[in-house]
């Protein structure tokens, strides 16, 4: 392995980003500091960054570059340096089986991301039609998005409130509940669907 291949499999970007001082959220979420950024628009994963607003993208040895103003070659020095690696040695079991723990992790934030997402995007679709399928006449017959809205929003909000602010049991719960038998992928088809109708 040379000394690019070693640094990408032992160090996750989420890792050098909070070493070197990006505060990094349970949402994989930072403040960029590639630009003057009011609201969090980094992402950081284990194997990448991007930013929404100024479009930086990368890998961890491009995120060092980039934040020190050094060439990738140097990067990938400077982090084999910090984080104690020595390049011209396999890799230790510990660090095999930290980036086996560390794919489930990475799996669960995944899945967490995503239903914070759909969810999101689920909650505004009902607020929508609360507002647009409201009945304007008490002897109107109720639209069937009108009554979905009103049952489903209450749960929809409440399990954004879980994700935002509940422990982690309580958020895997939730991921739990919504990822079994396929039903954040269904949910996640009701904006396509309502397109699809108009």
């Amino acid at each position: 392995m040379n000394l690019f291949e070693v640094v990408k499999a032992s160090i996750n970007t989420q890792e050098a980003a909070q070493a070197y001082g990006i505060d990094v959220n349970h949402y994989g979420m930072a403040l960029c500091p590639f630009h003057n950024d009011r609201r969090p628009s980094l992402y950081v994963s284990d194997d990448h960054y991007h930013c929404f607003a100024c479009g930086e993208h990368g890998d961890v040895i491009d995120l060092t570059a980039k934040l020190f103003d050094i060439r990738l070659y140097d990067a990938a020095r400077k982090l084999a340096s910090d984080f104690h690696l020595a390049p011209d040695k396999p890799l230790p079991e510990a660090i095999r089986r930290k980036k086996k723990h560390n794919t489930k992790a990475q799996q669960l934030r995944e899945n967490e991301q995503l239903c914070f997402s759909v969810l999101n995007q689920y909650r505004r679709l009902l607020l929508d039609w609360e507002k647009r399928y409201a009945p304007q006449a008490p002897e109107d017959v109720l639209d069937e998005r009108f009554v979905e809205a009103c049952h489903r929003l209450p749960w929809a909000e409440y399990q954004l409130d879980i994700l935002l602010q509940g422990d982690s049991y309580e958020r895997s719960e939730v991921v739990s509940e919504l990822t079994a038998d396929g039903y954040i992928r269904k949910l996640q088809t009701r904006p396509r669907e309502e397109r699809y109708h108009e």
